[in-house]
């Protein structure tokens, strides 16, 4: 709790006495000893203890080494929502009550983060309880309504989608390792955030309606606890996606960190290469898997700087026609080294050619035109500005207007006029904002004098 700053603590222990209301019976509904939705009202405790177990064990199997890798937090949404539709919500909220309570906390504060967990499942599954109570779900899985099922179980889903957001967003400031990330000031973030919640919520509340129906249904709840199967198979290819892009983002991160270290003058350029790539594969309409490859060949786009020697890659004075050969084979070095990954795609293209102009005078091969992959015209305009934002030990860092003036003035020639205009727009909107990449941590960026952009080969000054 120390490390929280005060106003985290006190919403922080607002939402924690919140969820502890939410464990007391509101007036005129069910309590837990009188669960008029249950099969069999002598036994009103042994659903909830089921249902509690069988979240907390779901939970416990997700982060086991069965199965590990990346957990989005709350992979068992299905259960806590199916206690939603089948038990009041004073019940309900408590089958995430010994879940949310026990599992490990893996970063500190363990506390906080622990009571931060407690909470937020508690009111969100009473919220939904209610919200399907009153409108009338018990009735409709009581009675396998199917259009009346489904539409009141997506209000209870869309109430806990609400206060999951809500919640999650009003942290007012981001804690070390603590809660997350706050959100309090910005309502576009919200609203991002509901939305891209609530389509895995609503999949995980169709699982829990099922689980409700099949419970109520002569079969009972062990049939119910089968959906639970398939549930669990999806989650584990999901598991086993993001690791697996864990660790394509470890190897691109491998490669960088080592042009990095070679190349200190041009350290973070990979970085805001990949980002600037993003920008005009966006503007452009591209699709999130390719925007995601070019941000990728934005990253990697020098990683053939590894094979060229560091006396050159950092000499300051002009290169003699030898050494300007030997930079120049850097893109085919790189794609040598990434040409065997298979999951980057188009970028590999991109790391060969990046270096080609539209009109035919680059390297390596003299390429023209439509002849140069479309990856690579992204990247090299990406390159490009970002050189020219940068200060490097051979050249200083002009302003972000007149680098684009730049690229404009060759768009056509060096550069594809289309991917130029796509990084105007998008700059115009979003803003740019150039780090310093010289070799002096304390030195600022200052414009310098126009220079051409057909200077250092693999540098674009």
């Amino acid at each position: 709790m120390e490390a929280l700053p005060a106003r985290a603590r006190v919403y922080l222990v607002c939402v924690t006495l919140l969820g502890l209301l939410c464990l007391l019976p509101l007036p005129g509904l069910p309590r837990p000893g009188a669960l008029s939705s249950l099969p069999d009202p002598r036994f009103p405790w042994w659903p909830v203890v089921l249902l509690a177990a069988l979240y907390a064990g779901c939970e416990r199997l997700a982060r086991s080494r069965l199965v590990a890798g990346p957990h989005p937090g709350g992979t068992f949404h299905p259960v806590l929502l199916a206690g939603a539709f089948l038990l009041p919500p004073t019940a309900a909220a408590l089958v995430a009550l010994p879940g949310a309570l026990l599992l490990p906390v893996e970063h500190r504060p363990r506390l906080a983060r622990r009571l931060w967990r407690t909470g937020q499942l508690v009111v969100a599954v009473w919220a939904a309880s209610l919200v399907h109570l009153k409108t009338g779900g018990r009735d409709a899985v009581a009675h396998c309504d199917m259009p009346g099922a489904l539409a009141t179980a997506g209000a209870a889903v869309l109430a806990f989608c609400l206060v999951l957001t809500l919640l999650d967003g009003g942290v007012p400031a981001p804690a070390p390792g603590g809660l997350p990330r706050g959100r309090a000031a910005a309502p576009a973030a919200w609203s991002r955030l509901f939305l891209g919640s609530l389509a895995p919520l609503t999949v995980h509340g169709l699982a829990g309606l099922m689980m409700a129906l099949l419970w109520r249904s002569p079969y009972g709840p062990v049939a119910a606890l089968l959906v639970l199967l398939p549930m669990g198979v999806s989650w584990w290819a999901f598991a086993q996606y993001h690791r697996e892009r864990a660790a394509h983002q470890a190897t691109i991160r491998a490669l960088v960190q080592a042009v990095d270290i070679k190349d200190g003058y041009t350290r973070g350029h990979s970085e805001r290469v990949g980002r600037a790539s993003m920008l005009i594969a966006r503007e452009l309409g591209m699709d999130d898997d390719r925007v995601e490859t070019l941000r990728f060949a934005g990253i990697l786009h020098d990683v053939g700087k590894l094979g060229v020697p560091t006396r050159l890659l950092t000499k300051n004075g002009p290169l003699t026609p030898e050494e300007r050969r030997v930079i120049e084979l850097h893109p085919e070095y790189g794609h040598e080294m990434v040409r065997g990954i298979s999951f980057l795609g188009e970028a590999r293209a991109a790391v060969l050619h990046h270096h080609e102009r539209i009109d035919g005078t680059g390297y390596p091969y003299g390429l023209a035109g439509g002849q140069i992959p479309e990856s690579a015209r992204v990247v090299a305009v990406a390159d490009a500005f970002d050189a020219m934002t940068s200060t490097r030990s051979y050249s200083r860092a002009r302003p972000v207007p007149v680098a684009l003036e730049e690229l404009q003035r060759c768009a056509g020639t060096h550069f594809d006029p289309r991917m130029v205009r796509a990084l105007v727009r998008a700059i115009g909107r979003a803003g740019w904002h150039p780090a310093v990449t010289a070799d002096e941590p304390g030195q600022r960026a200052v414009p310098g004098p126009a220079a051409p952009v057909t200077g250092r080969p693999g540098a674009r000054r």
